[in-house]
């Protein structure tokens, strides 16, 4: 992901969260995300050792991962429009391949937890809040050798 990505990255956020997740949360977890999502939040954590990833079709921005530290998927977010196409799948196998530990976590939002378990993650303890964000802890063990999603 480059810095001029950024834009197109937060609008891709912002329409798959209020496509699938922003009708399950409270008005705080929706400005949560926002502020999470926000083109200055991004350009922070990318200064950071944080790994952002995009797919693109046609030079169009369909989907961005990000992976935090090497050890926690921070967003994994498709355009609305190109989901179920396998993007998310390539994506996550594409950063799992750079990850600097053995399990993988994620705080999957509760929508997302079965995609998350096609790909491997197990569920862990119960579901949680977080300034308004409910999202379900889970991780992926990766054997010492980089996974490859189902």
């Amino acid at each position: 992901m480059d810095v001029k990505d950024i834009e197109a990255v937060s609008a891709i956020c912002c329409a798959s969260f209020s496509h699938s997740i922003a009708d399950t949360l409270s008005e705080e977890g929706k400005e949560t995300f926002a502020n999470i999502a926000a083109n200055n939040a991004f350009l922070g954590r990318m200064k950071g050792d944080n790994l952002m990833l995009v797919s693109e079709n046609d030079k169009k921005i369909e989907g961005i991962i990000e992976l935090k530290e090497g050890r926690h998927i921070a967003m994994l977010f498709i355009s609305p429009d190109r989901q179920k196409k396998g993007i998310g799948k390539n994506l996550l196998s594409s950063a799992l391949k750079h990850a600097k530990v053995d399990t993988v976590t994620v705080s999957a939002s509760l929508s997302s937890i079965p995609a998350y378990e096609k790909y491997g993650f197990e569920c862990k303890g119960e579901a949680k809040e977080s300034a308004g964000l409910v999202y379900q802890p889970m991780e992926i063990k990766l054997n010492g050798a980089k996974q490859t999603t189902k």
